[in-house]
């Protein structure tokens, strides 16, 4: 499939993300602004629990109801506090929150607990209940070990969570094709309706045509839509207008 072809299809399975301490309203009004394009909006909009409210606001303003809202809990940490997860997940789903991506409590499970990872997971599902998504995020590259990534990944869809996802985007190592088809395996092997999202570090259509030809691949093709499928990222929304509108090359990417 041509590059052009690729870009289309991930502008559409984007979380478009501002996840960053110097957040204003004028920033995030300015995200909104970006995700009206003349190629189509993204799947999400991606910010903290704060600017949950203004965020609907502005795509409202800017007629964009479609374009849902996610945020982040227990983040960036990941910690090992149950409570403090769920009141976070209560806070945003409050707010108005359609998706919360949740930090699964990955320095517990290398230390050999299991139990808590799964009772954050479950409790913050609870939480969601029917008006919100829970995108658990198990820090792939924090994990490193194959078995690792993929019992957090188990533990994270046996425990309710509608995606698994890579990363915060705040570590060393975030999305790699690797992690990717650990977590796409352990959904696949699962049987269960659980999502996949690639975060951190993916920035061209290049880059998005891997992923997308990874989980068509376990997956298969039809799988590919953003009930099952995201990108978490800041800078793609760029390259992939600039594909759209003809300044990079229709390089063959195949999936």
């Amino acid at each position: 499939m041509e590059l052009y072809d690729v870009a289309r299809r991930a502008l559409r399975l984007m979380d478009l993300t501002s996840l960053s301490t110097t957040d204003s309203r004028q920033s995030i009004t300015d995200l909104c602004s970006q995700a009206k394009t003349e190629f189509g909006s993204p799947a999400a909009l991606c910010v903290y629990p704060e600017w949950v409210i203004w965020t609907r606001q502005e795509l409202d303003r800017l007629a964009l109801p479609q374009v849902r809202i996610a945020t982040v809990t227990n983040f960036p940490d990941g910690g090992d506090q149950v409570g403090r997860a769920l009141a976070e997940t209560e806070r945003a789903v409050g707010a108005g929150a359609d998706e919360v991506d949740v930090v699964f409590p990955w320095r517990a499970l290398l230390a050999g607990d299991r139990q808590i990872g799964a009772e954050l997971v479950r409790v913050c599902k609870n939480a969601c209940g029917e008006r919100a998504q829970l995108k658990v995020i198990i820090e792939s590259g924090e994990l490193k070990r194959t078995d690792h990534i993929r019992a957090a990944s188990e533990i994270a869809i046996g425990s309710g969570a509608d995606f698994i996802k890579t990363s915060t985007g705040k570590v060393p190592v975030n999305a790699t094709p690797e992690a990717a088809a650990v977590m796409l395996g352990a959904i696949k092997e699962s049987g269960r309706d659980c999502g996949f999202k690639a975060a951190g570090g993916v920035r061209t259509a290049a880059d998005a045509a891997i992923y997308l030809q990874l989980a068509s691949d376990i997956m298969g093709s039809d799988w590919l839509s953003p009930e099952h499928f995201r990108f978490g990222a800041s800078g793609l929304l760029d390259n992939l207008t600039a594909v759209l509108s003809g300044n990079q090359g229709n390089t063959q990417q195949g999936y």
